[in-house]
This record gives structure tokens, sequence and C-alpha cells, in this order.
């Protein structure tokens, strides 16, 4: 079941009442905002699968980075400078045309049997964001966990930890706390980037507006229906990332409490 008609004749009603101008219609910029909220499923799809894939490559990244581990630092470097500079538009395009032509090398090569015109745009959507968003979220992620107390760690080394529980159970705790409101921020210029993934052909919220406006030539009030879209998922982003950040905050004991109490 699609948006608009879960809404129903009453949202129809109520745009009736609207003022409908020649040059700027208020009704426009409402009547169509069920149509683009349908394919708000597929921008949030795209936000979180370049989200979690990107965050899992700049924790990768970081690691190669601050260990600067042989072969691997060297290519990460020049990976993330790749990245870092160049528009994410132009990297959404080379990924778009070119995965399609290594799965065809890897057929001709292997004789493999990869079907490349089952893949749906949005794949190589995910996979375009989720190279961006590393290559800048590997910088804070380095950072925070840089910043974690040399105490602490040697603490868990001194326990017999190995380096793999010494970054699960210690380091990587402690610099989720630093980095989590950047990488929240990240979260939100990733939604807004989503809207470049109508250039791979891919229909989410801002080309299905600039669809609407094809169909009836207001593409302003198309576009601010689409700008509101926006801003009401952000500010749920933003809230979210301040409880986020709330649970993960760490209490500071009231010393003032203990020594009245030692007191008595």
């Amino acid at each position: 079941m699609t948006f608009p008609l879960i809404v129903g004749d009453w949202y129809s009603d109520v745009m009736k009442s609207i003022p409908d101008g020649q040059l700027f219609s208020l009704r426009a910029v409402f009547d169509g905002l069920p149509r683009i909220i349908e394919k708000l499923p597929t921008t949030l799809l795209l936000t979180a699968g370049g989200a979690l894939f990107g965050i899992l490559l700049a924790l990768v990244f970081a690691i190669v980075k601050i260990n600067r581990v042989k072969v691997l630092y060297p290519i990460q470097v020049v990976f993330v400078s790749f990245l870092r500079g160049t528009p994410i538009l132009v990297q959404l395009m080379l990924t778009y045309y070119g995965i399609p032509l290594v799965l065809k090398a890897l057929n001709l090569r292997y004789g493999t049997h990869f079907d490349i015109n089952s893949i749906p745009a949005s794949v190589f959507a995910v996979v375009a964001f989720a190279f961006n968003e590393a290559a800048y979220a590997s910088e804070t992620i380095r950072a925070a966990i840089l910043s974690v107390n040399e105490g602490e760690i040697e603490a868990a080394r001194s326990l017999g930890m190995t380096n793999a529980q010494v970054y699960r159970r210690v380091i990587i705790p402690n610099a989720a706390v630093v980095a989590t409101p950047t990488l929240i921020n990240s979260l939100i210029g990733l939604t807004k980037g989503t809207s470049l993934a109508f250039s791979a052909g891919v229909v989410e919220v801002f080309a299905q507006a600039q669809i609407l406006g094809g169909a009836d030539y207001r593409y302003f009030e198309r576009f601010i229906s689409v700008a509101l879209v926006y801003w009401v998922v952000n500010i749920v982003i933003e809230m979210f990332g301040r409880w986020i950040e709330g649970r993960m905050e760490i209490p500071v004991p009231d010393t003032n409490a203990i020594t009245k109490g030692d007191l008595i």
C-alpha cells in the first residue's frame, strides 16, 4: 500500500482549502508531500547502508593508519586521499560504471556468470556512499582512539588481554563516546548526500520531487516539499544522536555528597 493511499481522501480535502496561486502555489508544496514521502524508505536505506558499511571501513582505515600496517598503510593513505579529494558525485559515477566493468572482466577472465543487469542501482550508490563516509569518518575514529587513556590500555594488557580484546573491550567503547557527536553530524551530511543517488538512476525523495516538478513545472514548490522532508528527517536524526549521547554519557560522581557522607 502506497503512502498516498494511507493518508486517504481527507488529505485531498485539506489540500482544496489551501490557496493555489498562479505564480506560486502553496497547495503544490503540500499536495506532493505524500508522493515524495513514499520514496523516503529508499533514502533511509541508502543512508543506513552507507553509514553502516562506512563506519566499519572507517574503523579498518583508522586501525591501519594508527598501527602503520605494512603494505596496507600506503594503500590506505592513497585511497583515503583520493576519496577526500574528489567529489562524491564523481565517485558515484565511477562506482556506477566501474563495478559492472570489473564484473565483466571477471566473467571473461575466470568464466564466472555474474548477472550485471540484475544488480540494483541502489547497491552502487550504497558502495559509493560507504567509501566516501569511511574516508572522512576514519579520521574522526582515529582521533577518538588516540584520545583513550594509555593507563586503561596498559591495565587491560597487564590483565593478559590480547590486542583484539583490548580494542573490543577498552579502546572502541571509550572511543565511541568521543566520536559519536561528530559521527552523528556525518550521518546528517550523508542523508543530504543521498540526493545525488538520482544520478545513478535511484528514485529517492529528491528524484521523486524532480519527477513531480517535470509533470506540472512546479519545480520550486516541489523542491520546497523535499526540503521539508529532509529537514524533518535530519531533526529526528539529531534527536536520536542526542539520545545516544545521553545513554553513553559516563555520570560524574558527586564528590560533595561523598564528603558529606564520610563526615557523618
